[in-house]
């Protein structure tokens, strides 16, 4: 078989590769103990080049998929000359390749015959919904220090040689500033994004001797170019567009998309945004790296992978010592989670194609000493030219399950009295958008619950002439029926009887509503 391109290997291989990183994902959600992991799947599982550049995906967040490629090349600069078959690393660390420190990267660099130098790397990025911090679950509202979000792993070694370094990490989860409340739930985990990489490399191993290391690497690199050029052709159509997108603190996302259509590509330039802030909803640049990369991979009607072929024909510009930027040792566990979906937004303003899809992921957390839960609450999709928003669906830079009821009330104390339609608060529009969700639950034991949420007080935009979506709201009802309005982002505790309810966004509509 040569290594020319032939289009139907092309597509053998589109499939091939993306089939390999679903095979992960059934084996980490079959094999993972924490609810969020195995019942929510909030994991992502992918295929990386040699040198650390994403290759293909399974369809799980994107979020994770944009953004795990600078882990993977973290983890190759760090360690140039050791890297070793039959070792797998560990990664959290925002300030090299990490996000926010609940998602754990594993990464398995996969060695050919010759054994000298890695030539794949399959990864797995799980989020631990507990993994230390000032509050239970891990996504505390009022963090201002990395330290109080959590264990930090930084090119942490989590197998040597194969065997499971399972007494040092032990250690690590139980002497941080704030350390993990579920060591045995993180570690049972880590063990399950092992074996995820391990099928994975396995598979990768079969594909290999099949067609050859040769024929396998040349479709890498035809993959990535079908992709690069997918996306040249939609850069072709498009025209320079800008945003300036307030979220509820004030904080600004600005960002100016120019295009060269003779050369087909663009710059994406984040000048102007906040500064780093004080709160926790910095977000590291690979955040930023992965909205770009999610945005315009949707703007492609073709079936290709999500790769970093993608992000050839675009230059993204951040500059240093904004949000979209921070230095050690500043909080971001909100970054990875809202701003991811505030830079989504402004991109979609800056390039006309969509109404805001209520811009929030609406975190809920709760826990205490024994038992963590987290959950990202569905709400209302943004509509566009020639198609109304979706009703109740997680949208964009989040692809998580809805934990089924029966599970959720066996494994924690809590009654889910109501998930429904908030119907109305979709914006009006020649096209509507999508609703938010009501959601009640009732706690039975004390808890902690922590809220991180946008778009209470600047509502979803709409486009072309479409109104904006409904905001959303944080209430607690007390079993005395006292009702308490919570912040976007609070914590509170919670007694037997009291209720939580969250309205999510609504999505923006498009064009002007009809009147009459």
């Amino acid at each position: 078989m040569g290594t020319g391109v032939d289009p139907v290997l092309l597509e053998v291989f589109n499939n091939l590769f993306m089939s390999i990183a679903e095979q992960m994902g059934a084996r980490l959600e079959a094999t993972a103990q924490s609810v969020n992991i195995k019942e929510r799947l909030d994991f992502s599982c992918a295929l990386f080049d040699p040198d650390g550049y994403l290759v293909a995906n399974a369809p799980h967040m994107p979020v994770h998929l944009g953004s795990m490629g600078s882990t993977i090349r973290e983890v190759i600069r760090r360690n140039p000359e050791s890297l070793r078959p039959g070792d797998v690393y560990a990664v959290n660390d925002p300030y090299h390749g990490g996000t926010h420190l609940p998602d754990v990267t594993v990464v398995t660099p996969v060695f050919g015959a010759e054994g000298d130098r890695p030539v794949f790397f399959v990864a797995s990025r799980g989020h631990h919904a507990e993994i230390g911090g000032i509050t239970p679950g891990s996504m505390p509202a009022a963090s201002r220090h990395v330290d109080e979000e959590g264990v930090l792993f930084d090119n942490w070694l989590l197998v040597h040689g194969g065997r499971f370094l399972e007494e040092q990490t032990r250690r690590l989860l139980a002497e941080a500033p704030y350390p993990s409340r579920a060591p045995e739930v993180n570690l049972a985990d880590l063990r399950a994004q092992i074996a995820a990489n391990a099928k994975g490399a396995r598979e990768v191993a079969r594909m290999i001797d099949h067609f050859g290391l040769d024929v396998v690497r040349a479709y890498m690199g035809h993959v990535r170019d079908n992709a690069e050029q997918a996306i040249r052709a939609v850069v072709g159509s498009l025209r320079d567009g800008s945003a300036h997108y307030e979220m509820d603190s004030g904080a600004v996302v600005a960002v100016r998309i120019e295009v060269d259509r003779e050369r087909r590509s663009a710059v994406v330039d984040f000048t102007g945004t906040s500064a780093q802030l004080g709160t926790n909803f910095n977000a590291p640049s690979s955040v930023a790296t992965a909205a770009v990369l999610y945005v315009f991979r949707t703007l492609v009607a073709a079936d290709i992978p999500l790769n970093d072929g993608c992000l050839v024909p675009l230059r993204i510009v951040i500059p240093p010592d904004t949000m979209l930027s921070p230095t050690h040792p500043a909080a971001v566990v909100a970054g990875n989670v809202e701003t991811s979906q505030a830079i989504t937004g402004a991109l979609y303003q800056a390039l006309g194609v969509q109404a805001e899809g209520s811009g929030t992921m609406n975190n809920v957390t709760f826990g205490d000493d024994r038992r963590q839960y987290y959950e990202t609450v569905s709400s209302g999709s943004g509509a566009g030219d020639g198609f109304d928003g979706t009703s109740v669906v997680q949208t964009h830079m989040t692809n998580s399950r809805m934990t089924d009821p029966e599970v959720l009330e066996w494994r924690f104390p809590v009654l889910l009295e109501e998930f429904a339609i908030r119907r109305g608060s979709g914006g009006a529009g020649t096209w509507r958008g999508g609703d938010g969700a009501v959601r009640r639950l009732r706690f039975r034991e004390p808890m902690t619950v922590t809220t991180l949420s946008g778009h209470r007080r600047v509502p979803p935009y709409g486009m072309a002439g479409g109104e904006p979506g409904a905001l959303g709201e944080n209430t607690v009802r007390r079993a005395s029926g006292e009702v308490e309005r919570l912040h976007g982002c609070d914590a509170v505790r919670m007694g037997p009887g009291d209720e939580l309810v969250i309205r999510t966004p609504g999505g923006g509509g498009y064009g002007p509503p009809a009147r009459g």
